[in-house]
C-alpha cells in the first residue's frame, strides 16, 4: 500500500511584485517557522552557505528575509527580530561584496 502526502500550497508575497521567484526560500523558511528560532537561523546559515556564491540566490533571499519581517512585526517580535537581524546582516554582505553588475541587479530587484 503506498501512501499519498498532498502538501498545501504556500503563499508566496514575492509575486505580488511581479518578481518570479527562483528558490523555495520562502517555503524552506516557513517550515522552519514551526519548529523555532533556531530552526530560522539554520535555515538562513545553510541558504548562505550554499548559494553565496551566486548573487540572484542571495538577492531573492534578502527579499524573503525582509518579507518575513514584515509578515511578523505586529504579533511576534521574536521572529521579527530574528529576520531583522538575518536581513540586516545579508543585506550588508550584498553591498560589501557584489560586483558593479550584481550591484544594478541587486538594487534593480529589490527596489
Amino acid at each position: 500500500m503506498s501512501t499519498t502526502i498532498t502538501m498545501p500550497q504556500i503563499y508566496n508575497p514575492l509575486k505580488d511584485y511581479g518578481y518570479t521567484p527562483i528558490t523555495t526560500f520562502w517555503e524552506d523558511f516557513t517550515i522552519a517557522e514551526a519548529f523555532g528560532l533556531d530552526a530560522i537561523e539554520d535555515t538562513y546559515q545553510r541558504a548562505f552557505n550554499e548559494w553565496h556564491s551566486n548573487y540572484k540566490m542571495m538577492t531573492e533571499l534578502v527579499m524573503v528575509l525582509n518579507n518575513k519581517i514584515w509578515q511578523y512585526h505586529f504579533y511576534n517580535e521574536d521572529k521579527a527580530r530574528v529576520y531583522n537581524d538575518l536581513y540586516t546582516t545579508l543585506a550588508a554582505w550584498c553591498e560589501d561584496n557584489f560586483t558593479s553588475d550584481q550591484l544594478d541587479y541587486y538594487y534593480t530587484t529589490t527596489d
